[in-house]
């Protein structure tokens, strides 16, 4: 970081704090391998080629081979629980445990250079682990056509889109286990099952199917197969891509909030 007192221009000061955890991460990267590529990649090959076998392309799979129809949703899931992992344990930390915001902030970095860089680092987490699962999936045949690649920022938004929030409550608790416990368990979990991923919401009682149209997870599976698969029109794609841009902001102006309110500055 740079010394005290010395002025750093605003971007080179979010480069800094990225190359410290870009630092962190080069070298502990394989810790992350089973959370960011295999366990999708997992869930991909149990339910897009294991239960896919047994589902015959129809309506409820857009007339499409069942692992082909999930592909795309698999990679917003996943970019959902990179994004909210990179801003769960790691961002409390940094405040609880090595401190490591406090000592960024007593340098000329300011607060909203550290969430900025923060924020642009999930971004680059969830970015590197959706291509890499792209690149992996692709070679199972799971995508039919190279409009997947237009999927990859569709999937960064929506992480974002749920990941910003979880880095606002980050910067609150000091209790991790219940807080990240309950959020994984109460919300992540029930988003990925339920907001269209495995199946359209179409197949929900009717009652229930606001739940999954308010959660960033529904939105972005939508987008994601829309991408490859080019059958949505522009005003419905632009509704999605404004309540993702909405949730983005909302969770980041918040997390910005509750960073100041931490770092007491």
């Amino acid at each position: 970081m740079a010394s005290v007192g010395r002025a750093v221009h605003p971007v080179a000061s979010v480069g800094l704090v990225l190359e410290n955890l870009w630092t962190w991460y080069r070298r502990n990267w394989r810790a992350t391998v089973v959370s960011s590529l295999l366990t999708p990649l997992m869930f991909l090959g149990a339910m897009g080629f294991g239960l896919g076998s047994q589902i015959r392309p129809g309506p409820v799979t857009a007339n499409l081979p069942y692992v082909v129809y999930l592909a795309p949703a698999v990679l917003v899931m996943l970019s959902t629980q990179v994004a909210a992992s990179e801003s769960s344990f790691p961002v409390l930390g940094s405040f609880k445990w090595d401190q490591r915001y406090f000592a960024i902030t007593a340098t000329p970095v300011s607060v909203d250079q550290l969430v900025t860089a923060q924020f642009l680092w999930v971004a680059l987490r969830v970015v590197l682990s959706g291509l890499a699962y792209l690149a992996v999936a692709s070679l199972f045949g799971a995508f039919t056509d190279v409009r997947v690649l237009l999927a990859v920022p569709v999937s960064v938004l929506a992480g974002l889109a749920f990941g910003t929030w979880v880095m606002a409550l980050a910067a609150t608790v000091s209790d991790e286990g219940n807080a990240f416990g309950n959020v994984f368990r109460f919300v992540l979990v029930p988003m990925s099952l339920f907001a269209g991923t495995f199946y359209p919401i179409t197949q929900l009682p009717v009652w229930s199917r606001p739940l999954a149209w308010v959660t960033p997870l529904w939105h972005g599976n939508e987008l994601a197969r829309a991408a490859e698969f080019g059958h949505m029109d522009a005003l419905t794609a632009a509704g999605h891509l404004a309540y993702l841009l909405l949730l983005t902001a909302g969770g980041l102006l918040l997390a910005r909030r509750r960073f100041h309110v931490r770092l007491k500055v």
